[in-house]
């Protein structure tokens, strides 16, 4: 197999829509998959384009892997520890090996901040604990739906929930003057409920959650709004331009301030759908390839 132009960090939908575009452009890709991507997570998704009963997330990746070595590209397990310049190409270091190429996609995603709570892994397989309400909030519509918030996210999370239930509750769980939409609260009719959360236990098809001073109270979903952490750490090192928030600036081609790196998906700044992840990687494949063409001398790349 020829050595790689390209290389694409992390194998999710971002990475191997990438994958597959940048293979039909008949460019040589290498894939890094650094572990489980968010993906994994998904029970059953309905608002994913093109499948109008729902498909799992393991059943999503599944199909993209085949669709992108269809066209060539190694998809291989391995995770970047580093990224580094030198001269016109930049050098990877995946498991100790060092890799040079011509280009780089980072489609990293972000890590979910989970409540550290007893339970809540089944919880989320069994799509009882979620985490994406503008994924799958219209399957809560006149249910009982809690969100788990330490700051105001969860209070604007709680208030998007009202779209879709009139039994919203906030169990706010970080410090009182990280909270300061109660009045708003009120207004739009969502109990506050402030107080730690020591526990989630799931009968039949509901989330207990347990306790706050004893208390316990049955869910039938709980929303995690406790944020999550970009894996940017690579493109930082490189010095390239972050957000507020810690996730990557790109432009409208997504192509970060560093020469030769690009980026698309959750760890850029947006909206952290797969639709979205999607279009962010075809759009960077084809300025990926694009930007190598005028490197080769084409007068005419685009």
């Amino acid at each position: 197999m020829s050595p790689p132009e390209i290389l694409i960090v992390g194998a999710g939908p971002a990475g191997l829509t990438a994958a597959t575009y940048l293979g039909r452009f008949r460019r040589n890709v290498r894939v890094a998959d650094g572990g489980e991507p968010r993906a994994c997570w998904i029970p059953l998704s309905h608002n994913m384009p093109g499948f109008p009963a729902g498909i799992g997330g393991p059943a999503i990746l599944e199909r993209m892997r085949e669709q992108a070595r269809e066209y060539g590209a190694d998809i291989r397990p391995g995770r970047v520890e580093r990224l580094m310049r030198d001269a016109d190409a930049l050098v990877a270091v995946i498991d100790g090996e060092r890799i040079a190429v011509r280009a780089v996609l980072l489609a990293t995603g972000v890590v979910d901040h989970h409540p550290d709570l007893p339970g809540v892994e089944r919880a989320v397989q069994r799509a009882l604990v979620r985490i994406c309400p503008i994924c799958d909030g219209y399957e809560a519509t006149g249910k009982a739906v809690a969100i788990l918030g330490d700051s105001d996210k969860g209070a604007r999370e709680a208030a998007f929930m009202r779209t879709y239930s009139d039994r919203v509750t906030l169990i706010h769980v970080g410090p009182p003057e990280h909270l300061t939409q109660v009045d708003e609260m009120a207004r739009l009719g969502i109990e506050v409920v402030a107080a730690p959360l020591e526990g989630v236990q799931l009968q039949d098809d509901r989330v207990t959650a347990l306790d706050w001073g004893g208390q316990s109270r049955a869910f039938d979903l709980i929303y995690s709004a406790l944020g999550t952490s970009p894996n940017a750490e690579l493109a930082r090192d490189l010095g390239a331009r972050l957000a507020d928030d810690g996730r990557l600036e790109v432009d409208l081609h997504q192509a970060t301030s560093v020469p030769g790196l690009w980026a698309a998906g959750d760890v850029v700044r947006g909206l952290n759908q797969i639709a979205v992840a999607t279009a962010e990687a075809a759009v960077a494949a084809t300025d990926i390839h694009n930007t190598l063409r005028r490197a080769d001398g084409w007068t005419v790349a685009d």
